[in-house]
C-alpha cells in the first residue's frame, strides 16, 4: 500500500483542489506548465493547513516508529499484521459512519479553521479541558443528525510560560509575562477558578509567535 499517495489524496480532498490543482502538481509542476509560465495558486488558509500538516508528519512518523519498536518485533524483524493494524487504529481513531461528514482544520485559539477558510465553533469547555493550543489540528465529525464531535489529531509541540492572570476593560482574559501576552478562554479561567493577579501557567506553541494560549494551571494568591 502506498501511504504517501493516500496522504496526498486525502490532503487534496481536504483542500478542495480541482483535478488540475493536486498536491503533486504543486510540488512538481509539469513541464508544460513550466514552459507556459502558469502557476497554481492556493489561499492563505490552505497554505496554513499544508504547513501544519507537514510540521506534524515528523511527529506522526516518530510515533509509528515507537509503536513498531514496542510491538514485539522478533529477532527476524517480523511483526504481526494485527499489531500494525492496532498501531494505525491508535492514530486514526475509531471508524466513522459513512453518513458522517468529516472536516479537518487548524485551531486558531477560539475556533477551527477548515481548508475552505470557513470557521467552525469549538465548545469553549472542550477547548479548555483539552488544553488546545493555537495550531493544533482537529478533526470535526458532523453526524447525520447534525451533532458536532471534535477530536484532536495533530497536537503541535508546546512550551510553558509563567505569568500573571489579567483582564482588560472588555472582560477579555490574558496571561501576561515579561516575554509576552497570550489571550485565554474565559471558560478556562472559570474551570481553574482563577482570579486577576493569580500566577498562571499557559501552554503556547514551542516555535513561532501566537496570540492565544491554553491555561495549564493557576496558583491562587493567599
Amino acid at each position: 500500500m502506498d501511504n504517501t499517495n493516500d496522504f496526498s489524496e486525502n490532503l487534496n480532498d481536504d483542500l478542495d483542489l480541482s483535478e488540475e490543482q493536486t498536491i503533486e502538481e504543486i510540488k512538481e509542476p509539469s513541464s508544460s506548465k513550466k514552459e507556459s509560465g502558469s502557476s497554481v495558486t492556493i489561499s492563505a488558509s490552505q497554505a496554513k493547513v499544508i504547513k501544519t500538516y507537514l510540521q506534524n508528519l515528523k511527529e506522526i512518523a516518530d510515533k509509528l516508529s515507537d509503536m513498531l519498536s514496542l510491538s514485539g518485533v522478533d529477532a527476524t524483524g517480523s511483526i504481526m499484521i494485527g499489531q500494525i493494524a492496532d498501531g494505525i487504529s491508535a492514530i486514526q481513531g475509531d471508524a466513522t459512519p459513512e453518513s458522517a461528514n468529516i472536516i479537518e482544520g487548524v485551531f486558531d485559539g477560539e475556533q477551527m479553521v477548515g481548508p475552505d477558510g470557513k470557521s467552525y465553533s469549538v465548545p469553549a469547555n472542550y477547548a479548555s479541558k483539552s488544553k488546545l493550543v493555537e495550531g493544533d489540528i482537529l478533526k470535526l465529525t458532523i453526524s447525520g443528525n447534525g451533532a458536532f464531535v471534535y477530536k484532536q489529531i495533530g497536537p503541535i509541540e508546546r512550551r510553558r510560560e509563567i505569568g500573571v492572570l489579567d483582564i482588560d476593560s472588555k472582560g477579555n482574559y490574558a496571561v501576561v509575562s515579561d516575554t509576552g501576552k497570550w489571550k485565554i478562554l474565559p471558560a478556562s479561567v472559570t474551570y481553574y477558578k482563577g482570579q486577576v493577579g493569580d500566577e498562571a501557567v499557559v501552554l503556547v506553541p514551542k516555535n513561532g509567535d501566537s496570540s492565544w494560549g491554553a491555561l495549564d494551571n493557576v496558583v491562587r494568591n493567599a
